[in-house]
């Protein structure tokens, strides 16, 4: 099926926007990669940053909607934080491109819109936080500073957007397993990856960016 204007606007814009940032993407760039004139191109996006803040905000939103999904139906916190885990890995590792605009060009926004979308990031960590504190209180993790090691996961689950290939070695389902092994052993835990929050995050990977590993 052919692609819209809109959407031919939107993913130049996230290739351009991840590959040259922001600020080193002009209107002229933009239009040449959507492959209509700059004068029509305000038309199909705003402003430029209108159209970096709908991009953020998209795929922030697609986050917290597939972990609150998985969340759902998980209790335990090992299984929890497994979910959480593979969740980010697999969206970093299948749409690197739009998670890297978002980690990368925070700073490029105008106040205003800077405060939207740090308080959606806010809203996806807290997430995270929330599953750590629950394994702390619960005995299940051994964390004695537990900001500092939610942090230290999201950067490393993060880095998967720069690296990761398909074409490599290791499918992608087992790629995050073993990050939420790594993760675990973060946290002091004894536990292995629970199937159930693996199996419900490969579930909502599935149905909130159609990714099958």
């Amino acid at each position: 099926m052919a692609l819209t204007t809109e959407q031919r606007v939107r993913r130049a814009a996230v290739k351009l926007f991840a590959a040259k940032g922001f600020h080193g993407t002009g209107i002229r760039d933009l239009a040449q990669a959507a492959r209509i004139s700059s004068a029509s191109l305000y038309h199909y996006m705003g402003t430029k940053e209108d159209l970096l803040v709908d991009i953020m905000r998209e795929c922030l939103d697609r986050l917290l909607l597939a972990a609150r999904r998985a969340l759902d139906t998980v209790d335990d916190p090992a299984d929890a934080l497994s979910a959480l885990v593979t969740l980010h890995v697999m969206a970093h590792a299948a749409q690197p491109d739009e998670t890297r605009v978002v980690d990368n060009e925070v700073s490029a926004l105008s106040r205003p819109a800077r405060r939207r979308i740090v308080a959606l990031r806010d809203e996806y960590e807290a997430i995270w936080a929330d599953t750590i504190d629950k394994g702390v209180s619960g005995g299940v993790f051994d964390a004695p500073e537990p900001a500092v090691t939610r942090l230290a996961l999201l950067e490393m689950c993060t880095g998967v957007a720069r690296w990761y290939s398909p074409r490599g070695p290791l499918p992608l389902d087992r790629l995050a397993a073993r990050y939420a092994q790594l993760a675990l052993r973060m946290l002091g835990s004894p536990a292995l990856p629970g199937e159930q929050g693996a199996e419900r995050a490969r579930e909502v990977a599935a149905e909130v960016w159609r990714i099958r590993p």
